[in-house]
């Protein structure tokens, strides 16, 4: 990468050196957040959330012992010394299904029928697989021939072996995964006390916005933002809330963020620059606290943080590629740290950058790209156009390229930082 020496011009307010880097922007607002209270949910409405509470099991899993196999449950003493050249045979007395309790113990010299996870009869401690016997049908009713020795405790599950009654299954912190769904349901669990999702209220700005279904006008474009941040919000984890779009008035500003209700936090985009019509700032200086941001990141530069009563508020810009970048880098982790998650950052690898990219500004770039394995080797490379209102390209990335504030130029085939999408998985990618 080609780096870039200190800065010798004079510094104002555009200065990239008086701006607040990525980082220091990220640990200020994520500090006005915590982990939301806990409530109570369906097992499987609490997937993907994190548990507020340590759970013990109150039974054995498994709760008796069984067979985990279909086959003949015996003594395994009875089977020595069984040999091909020399087999044993065994009288079968009745058969165990799933479900169902042995009817009577096991008379030594003789086997059972059974299924697996049916319960073992008393006196037995080993079943013989059926591909391992050979069954007769005589006048003397079911036997089979046995031609090995069995071990004790062979395809025979203990009660218990995998969950005792009393442990500690789960703690607290914990995000529900899917397995962990099915342990919870194992041990008789239907709600948990997880941490709640957050709301997450959004809000367009703009005379120029229109929703879809309404005429555009002359000067006028669609609201991409609203339903592109309310994806993001509900793919982050939160439970999203569009509050529409706002004409650039503060009346109407006012109007729409007053029907946000019990929001976690309040999300805008557009009205955060340095332009005249930019009202945004302007209620919110008013309304509530805000603090104007100049942030050392492209896109994304303006960004605005504060509070609107006791609500946090992220104001985005209004081109919908800084608006996705910004909410991912400020949005993302404030969801992620009211969730209770431990890890908020986002997942970064290194690839193999096939096309140079240029970085001027002294700003930490994310550039849209598209990621995939090509022999073994993660490559990666700029998605469409890279014009800030470009939403082709962002459609098309399955990650951010990073490239870092003092390097002026990444150089094809170095390898760079990634941040992976949230639903990208390399493993899809080759």
């Amino acid at each position: 990468m080609i780096r870039r020496g200190p800065r010798q011009a004079s510094q104002s307010w555009d200065d990239p050196q008086m701006m607040l880097s990525v980082d220091e922007a990220r640990a200020r607002i994520l500090s006005a957040f915590s982990p939301l209270q806990p409530v109570t949910l369906p097992l499987l409405d609490a997937l993907g959330l994190v548990l507020a509470e340590d759970i013990q099991s109150p039974i054995n899993i498994p709760p008796f012992r069984n067979s985990a196999m279909d086959g003949f449950a015996l003594r395994a003493g009875d089977t020595v010394p069984a040999t091909p050249a020399s087999p044993l045979t065994f009288a079968v007395r009745g058969e165990i299904a799933a479900g169902q309790a042995p009817s009577s113990a096991l008379a030594p010299g003789t086997a059972m029928r059974i299924m697996t996870g049916a319960p073992l009869p008393q006196g037995a401690d080993a079943v013989v697989r059926f591909e391992e016997v050979i069954e007769h049908d005589t006048t003397m009713g079911d036997r089979i021939l046995i031609s090995r020795a069995a071990r004790v405790a062979e395809n025979v599950r203990e009660a218990g072996e995998d969950v005792v009654a009393g442990m500690t299954v789960v703690t607290a912190g914990t995000a529900i995964s899917p397995m962990l769904v099915g342990l919870l349901a194992a041990i008789g669990r239907s709600t948990v006390r997880v941490v709640r999702r957050p709301i997450v209220a959004i809000l367009s700005t703009g005379d120029e916005v229109v929703d879809a279904g309404v005429d555009l006008g002359p000067a006028q474009i669609r609201n991409s933002n609203g339903p592109m941040l309310a994806a993001l919000a509900r793919q982050f984890g939160a439970e999203p809330r569009q509050l529409g779009i706002a004409l650039d008035s503060e009346a109407a500003i006012r109007e729409r963020l007053s029907a946000s209700g019990e929001a976690d936090l309040l999300v805008t985009s557009g009205g955060v620059s340095v332009g005249d019509f930019d009202v945004v700032k302007q209620v919110l200086q008013r309304d509530g606290r805000i603090d104007l941001w100049q942030v050392r990141m492209k896109p994304g530069k303006p960004l605005a943080f504060g509070s609107l009563g006791t609500t946090p508020l992220l104001g985005l810009p209004g081109n919908p590629a800084a608006a996705a970048v910004a909410f991912s880098q400020f949005g993302r982790p404030a969801i992620r740290t009211m969730l209770g998650l431990s890890r908020v950052a986002p997942r970064i690898v290194r690839a193999r950058l096939d096309t140079a990219i240029e970085n001027r500004g002294n700003r930490r770039h994310f550039v849209r790209g598209v990621i995939r394995i090509e022999q073994n080797d993660r490559v990666v490379r700029p998605a469409g156009s890279g014009k800030g209102g470009a939403l082709s390209g962002l459609a098309e990335a399955n990650c951010f390229i990073i490239v870092p504030e003092d390097c002026e130029r990444a150089l094809s085939d170095e390898c760079v930082d990634v941040e992976l999408f949230e639903d990208t998985s390399l493993e899809q990618l080759g």
